[in-house]
């Protein structure tokens, strides 16, 4: 089967896979203004920092297509101050959507960026709407090749670093959340790197944990790995532990919604969990992410802010009645699992990961690792 696709573009139309409803339905879900966009982002529609970069980007880019095409021509593009003054607050706005992705940001910033540049050039509206629309589409096209030259790097990396003798049956590399095909424009990041070595023949297995509380990890990981035949083994999140004691765990990957300039990252809650288990077993512990997801103005985790989910999402879970029929379209129910009127729900999206206990920060520029005895990284060689 092909690869799943988070956002899909086809017939002048911006789609997007509802991955609430995933693995059991498959929803597209068309995008057609910036309102839904972002409410798309926020309530997790779509997920993911690279995919929520792509989407925020080519709703704008949508937006300012169609109002290029319309008769008559809206007021935003009668003069290049006009076009300003309407673009920059959908920046603002498609910005606030999740604060941790740090490639949300960038995406914004870019485009406003370009914004600037052809503003400062004395170019028409007309022309200024045009190329921020090829941004756009440029900010989503370009993911995919990243992804795959990153997860090329860091499975190369990781077969040296184990050796070919102890590689020789195939590697076993555990992950967390999802990071595949539906958290990006393609491929993927971590598992991007189970991917690349699992196609050159180079995995034995891969492990990965549930992942409260959407369980991105049993929903959305479980079906990705299911989708490409690739021999895995779902984790109680509980069972990170007896894992590693019990299995021959060559690595764990996984991905990154913000990477300060120390090396500190924010990665999906519970990731901080598996980095000290990891440490504790002498496994290496690799972060895979685009140049995009460092932020050098973020000196190091203390700076990074961490996004708190609604408490009501911790309570509930969505899923095919059991045992239901064999239809592909199951129906489907959500389901509360704690008392109500619950109270004192801490539901943050991510946990830090000290840099300390990163052996290696993956990138489509190269592998950074820690020089001996120093807790922090040098990411120059890598943005």
């Amino acid at each position: 089967m092909a690869p799943l696709t988070s956002i899909r573009t086809s017939d002048g139309k911006l789609e997007i896979v509802n991955q609430l409803l995933l693995p059991h339905t498959t929803e597209y879900l068309e995008i057609k203004t910036i309102a839904e966009a972002h409410d798309a982002i926020k309530s997790m529609k779509i997920r993911g920092a690279p995919a929520i970069a792509s989407l925020a980007a080519l709703s704008l880019s949508y937006h300012l297509s169609g109002a290029l095409a319309a008769s008559p021509t809206p007021d935003f593009l009668a003069s290049p101050e006009a076009l300003a003054a309407h673009v920059e607050p959908i920046l603002s706005f498609l910005f606030t959507a999740r604060p941790t992705a740090v490639n949300l940001g960038n995406a914004t910033r870019r485009l406003q960026k370009t914004l600037d540049t052809l503003l400062k050039s004395g170019g028409d509206a007309r022309a200024i709407a045009e190329a921020i629309v090829a941004e756009g589409h440029l900010i989503a096209d370009e993911d995919v090749g990243r992804n795959k030259e990153m997860s090329r790097r860091g499975g190369d990396w990781l077969l040296e670093r184990v050796g070919q003798e102890k590689s020789a049956s195939g590697l076993n590399v555990m992950t967390v959340c999802n990071t595949g095909s539906l958290a990006t424009s393609g491929y993927g990041t971590a598992l991007g790197l189970i991917t690349y070595l699992h196609e050159n023949g180079k995995l034995n297995k891969a492990f990965y944990t549930q992942t409260a509380p959407y369980h991105q990890g049993s929903r959305l990981t479980a079906l990705e790995l299911q989708t490409l035949n690739i021999p895995s083994v779902m984790l109680c999140d509980t069972m990170v532990g007896s894992l590693f004691q019990h299995h021959n765990i060559h690595a764990v990957a996984v991905g990154a919604d913000r990477i300060a300039r120390n090396g500190d990252t924010a990665n999906k809650i519970g990731t901080y969990n598996a980095a000290v288990l990891a440490a504790r077993h002498s496994i290496p512990f690799i972060v895979v992410a685009p140049v995009s997801t460092v932020d050098l103005d973020v000196a190091d985790g203390s700076g990074i802010p961490i996004e708190q989910r609604p408490p009501l999402e911790a309570c509930l879970v969505r899923g095919a009645l059991y045992p239901g029929s064999e239809n592909t379209t199951d129906e489907q129910a959500v389901l509360m699992i704690t008392p109500r009127g619950l109270e004192g729900i801490y539901n943050p999206s991510f946990d830090v990961t000290p840099a300390e206990l990163i052996t290696a920060i993956v990138t489509e520029k190269g592998v950074a690792v820690r020089k001996e005895g120093e807790t922090s990284f040098d990411l120059s060689g890598i943005v």
